[in-house]
């Protein structure tokens, strides 16, 4: 007999779990919930999510709520009678009853160790934190955020060169990988779920756009990590010779210098270091002006920089 399932989730982290939950004959996707369609680009063309494209392709009804509470969908997947209600970045709260419908149970595959990092944003949080490892984590979902009691967990490491895009797509199959492992226990109602301890919460809202914005009093490790963390998305930056500027990419360097932060360490025809804080360098890699494509430090110093090695040319007012 397989098990009902209705699938929550939106960007591309979730996708690699639902086809693997449509590709496993023990389970029925009845019903795909995702958020509405939003306009993407510079063209604003009207995107569908990837969880839709993949649900669609499938063949499996979508469901996209703007807002799922009150909404005539919800009555709509409550009628489904679904086994299990299984969620992976879905992006939205989902009320009591519809929780208390699911005969199994409701369950939500989360990208940090929990109680670490609750909140949207967890990936983002682990990077620029500079953490050593992160994880997934599967709980029950229950009316507080992400602080359901917790059937499995598994963990990865976070390398140098790691950055919250690769991040999403190595904790994506993981987070997969672990569901499969733990869905048979819970069907079979032989599971143990572990209640999170509250002393150890911490949390990860959504960044906001002031963490957008680099701050070079602080030392290169942070500023770099800042930068791998909001990489590919928002995207970290900073005003650079009066000039607004998105910084991609970045790399410590073994140096040490008295200049203040904010000031050319070193500029050549392929390096653009800059003094951070604690009298610490970072090394510019990737960059992109307002107005412009994104670039190498090459291209950029190539006609672009219009400074010279000694210029402060970033302030940190």
């Amino acid at each position: 007999m397989t098990t009902r399932i209705v699938f929550m989730g939106t960007p591309d982290f979730s996708v690699p779990i639902l086809k693997a939950l449509i590709d496993n004959s023990a389970y029925d996707v009845i019903a795909v919930l995702t958020q509405p369609d939003r306009p993407v680009g510079r063209k604003h063309v009207l995107t569908a999510t990837p969880v839709k494209q993949a649900a669609v392709e499938a063949g499996i009804p979508v469901f996209q709520p703007a807002k799922l509470s009150g909404s005539t969908e919800l009555t709509e997947i409550i009628d489904l009678e679904a086994d299990l209600l299984i969620t992976a970045a879905y992006g939205q709260f989902l009320p009591t009853k519809l929780l208390k419908s699911a005969k199994v149970g409701a369950i939500n595959v989360h990208a940090s160790l929990l109680p670490k990092y609750r909140g949207g944003a967890p990936i983002h949080y682990a990077v620029m934190n500079g953490d050593q490892e992160t994880g997934v984590s599967i709980m029950y979902m229950i009316k507080e955020m992400d602080a359901g009691a917790v059937l499995s967990q598994a963990k990865i490491a976070i390398e140098a060169d790691d950055n919250t895009g690769t991040m999403f797509e190595k904790l994506s199959i993981l987070g997969r990988d672990l569901l499969l492992e733990t869905l048979p226990e819970l069907i079979a109602g032989t599971n143990v779920a572990i209640e999170q301890d509250p002393a150890l919460v911490t949390f990860s809202p959504n960044i906001s756009p002031e963490q957008e914005v680099l701050d070079f009093t602080k030392d290169a490790m942070t500023i770099n990590n800042h930068v791998r963390g909001l990489y590919p998305f928002p995207i970290a930056h900073t005003i650079i010779n009066g000039v607004r500027t998105k910084i991609q990419k970045t790399h410590l360097v073994d140096l040490e210098t008295v200049a203040l932060p904010g000031t050319v360490v070193r500029k050549t025809k392929h390096e653009l270091y800059l003094a951070a804080g604690s009298g610490s360098v970072l090394a510019i890699d990737e960059l992109q002006p307002a107005g412009k494509p994104k670039m190498d430090v090459t291209a950029y110093l190539n006609g672009r920089a219009k400074f010279d090695q000694g210029d402060m040319v970033i302030s940190n007012d």
